[in-house]
């Protein structure tokens, strides 16, 4: 309760909560700057005033309008009891509709896609800053041995080094403005960038502007993920710390913007973020971009656990091996995804070799999200019974400003957008194969009605000419109705080979909308026969079955409810403790039924996706010692296009 109680105080407003924001969610906002002046000058068809008050302009426009407008302002009050992200966002409508899974796969996709770039992009940008001390320096090695570091670190949890992020990120927003300042009291003129008139005329007279906004992107790439945290800090800490985060990134882009003014086109392989540093702070201020960036990195990292995590809870993903390193409520690690995520993110760094020819890779997947999200969002305001022709104002409104996004994200396909589209790609046949598959082969599951089984399950349990194969046989079902159970139970109990035991224990795992619902319901179908046992766990909530099964038992003993004395006349004296053995089944689709050929397509993605699926005894946390794994047929109905006869 204690780890409880701190997490929920960090999402109150207070100093604590909007410094911990500062470490935990504005890690990709906050290292944007890095890398997004560079990228406009380096992709500007020729430089003149235009291109710098123009894409200030949008630089300005897009933090107000996307960030925090569509962001800060609207997306964190879409909350699911205080979580958020896309996939919260699923979590309150996936019941109404049947599309809203697909863009949910897309949008989660290209969020884990950009796991991958981000830290390439943010640790490549604050390393290559030593080139301006010594051009020789060797950039790659030095953020391949970064990046093993970190992601070798990940299995210990990352609470320790988490608890100075947020000094680090005020200390980084600081210098951040700071340095913009001394040049924008240089030439206060720059100001005129924000007047919207200047993002108009780059768009429409300066030569390829409207490519431009590839680059002009990237100032917004963390928004997205800014509203995956909301779990863990709380809007009105979010809010707050927005303010000062803002104020800090305008004023640096703003320097930016005065210094290329003064000293014209930066030689190639200059970035105007290091540019704008007194040549005396250059090496504390490579230090503190290299700092910020790993912290960023740290934030994706952290945050594709919780997406995956999430997303299996949802039925999104196949089920993977989930740790819990530390006793901080929320945080996990899956060794699968830090692991790929290493070998991703270090392929990236070999690859493309510089951030510059990384920023063509970036932002496109990003923006797919955001797209996404603005689908979500609207669909959910509208059903939610806001004004409707609000609703469609904020739609027509994103849709516009991310569609552009997006066109001119996809001038940069073949530059190296493109590997971002293959690595969402990956992703989204992983979560496409594995939910729609499941959809196809729960179509046909059938479930019959227990009270014709009532009196065959008691006769079983009571008939000693069949051996007993347990004392307590325990079944994970997925019927929701208290007097149903699948076909498939039934036939392992009384067909495939009969099973009987002194008690049938049903277990039902229900996953429900709320996060961090834990709770469980027991119902005496046939008293000490057949019970059931109901857990209401939320879709944050880790399924340690065999745990939580344990504590009921203890509940139900120490209620007098049952007695788990072993059945043995032998060990019943010496008071030895029941015995218990789990059953889990698996469906088969046979063969010789007629599929139509999306079907066959559909289970073909599934079978891919349970390659990196754990068995359902890892994932329930069962004792694998007492747990059978069976498997039946898929029973389908299809006509007989033609009999076997019995020859003469």
């Amino acid at each position: 309760m204690e780890g409880t109680e701190k997490h929920l105080d960090i999402k109150k407003l207070s100093a604590a909560g909007v410094l911990v924001t500062l470490g935990i969610v504005f890690g990709d906002l906050g290292t944007s700057p890095l890398y997004v002046m560079k990228a406009i000058v380096g992709g500007g068809a020729e430089f003149n005033d235009l291109l710098i008050y123009g894409s200030l302009s949008c630089i300005f426009w897009t933090l107000t309008l996307q960030t925090t407008t569509k962001y800060i302002i609207i997306a964190l009050r879409v909350d699911n009891n205080g979580e958020g992200g896309i996939l919260s966002l699923f979590a309150l409508i996936r019941r109404k509709t049947s599309w809203a899974a697909l863009l949910t796969m897309i949008g989660g996709a290209a969020l884990l896609a950009d796991g991958v770039i981000t830290p390439a992009i943010t640790v490549t940008s604050s390393v290559e800053g030593l080139r301006l001390l010594n051009p020789e320096i060797p950039v790659v090695p030095i953020v391949l041995f970064i990046f093993a570091i970190l992601f070798f670190i990940q299995q210990f949890g990352s609470n320790k080094v988490g608890s100075s992020f947020g000094p680090l990120m005020v200390l980084w927003f600081g210098i951040l403005a700071v340095m913009g300042i001394l040049h924008f009291i240089k030439m206060p003129e720059i100001i005129k960038a924000v007047n919207p008139v200047y993002a108009f005329r780059l768009l429409s007279e300066y030569p390829g502007g409207f490519v431009l906004l590839g680059a002009v992107f990237l100032c917004t790439t963390g928004a997205e993920a800014l509203y995956a945290d909301l779990g863990h800090c709380g809007r009105s800490n979010i809010q707050v710390a927005w303010l000062f985060v803002k104020v800090s990134l305008l004023m640096n882009y703003f320097g930016q913007g005065a210094w290329l003014l003064e000293h014209g086109k930066p030689e190639p392989g200059v970035n105007p973020f290091f540019a704008i540093m007194p040549s005396w702070f250059l090496i504390p201020g490579i230090i503190a971009a290299t700092a910020a960036s790993i912290i960023a990195s740290q934030a994706i990292i952290s945050g594709s656990f919780t997406i995956v995590k999430e997303a299996i809870s949802l039925n999104l993903w196949p089920k993977v091996r989930v740790h819990n390193p530390t006793h901080v409520k929320g945080q996990v690690y899956l060794p699968f995804v830090n692991w790929y995520l290493w070998f991703a993110c270090s392929l990236v760094v070999i690859f493309f070799r510089a951030s510059a020819n990384m920023e063509a890779a970036y932002g496109l997947a990003i923006n797919l999200t955001e797209l996404m999200t603005t689908f979500l969002l609207t669909y959910y305001l509208y059903q939610k019974g806001v004004n409707h022709r609000l609703v469609l104002i904020i739609f027509m409104v994103y849709l516009t400003i991310e569609s552009s996004f997006l066109i001119a994200n996809l001038h940069k396909f073949n530059d190296g957008g493109w590997f971002t589209i293959l690595v969402a790609s990956v992703f989204f046949i992983i979560m496409y194969g594995w939910y729609f598959g499941r959809k196809l082969k729960n179509r046909y599951v059938t479930f019959t009605n227990l009270e014709k089984y009532i009196e065959p399950l008691k006769d079983l349990s009571a008939d000693e000419s069949v051996p007993r194969i347990a004392t307590n046989l325990v079944y994970i079902i997925k019927a929701n109705r208290i007097d149903q159970v699948e076909s498939k139970i039934i036939y392992s109990i009384f067909h495939k080979q009969p099973k009987r035991a002194d008690t049938y224990w049903f277990l039902h795992v229900n996953v429900v909308d709320e996060p961090n619902t834990f709770e469980y319901k027991v119902t005496q179908i046939i008293p000490g026969i057949l019970v059931r046992i109901d857990f209401n766990l939320g879709f944050k909530v880790e399924p340690k079955i065999n745990l939580y099964f344990r504590e009921v038992l203890e509940d139900m003993v120490n209620a007098g409810e049952i007695k788990l004395q072993s059945s043995y006349d032998s060990l019943k004296r010496h008071e030895l403790p029941a015995d218990f053995k789990f059953v889990l089944i698996d469906r088969i689709m046979p063969r010789d039924y007629n599929l139509s050929n999306s079907e066959n397509f559909t289970l073909t993605l599934h079978s891919l996706s349970r390659l990196v699926c754990i068995s359902d005894i890892k994932a329930l946390h069962l004792d694998s010692c007492i747990t059978i794994e069976e498997q039946v047929p898929i029973t389908i109905n299809q006509p007989i296009s033609q009999r076997i006869t019995r020859a003469k």
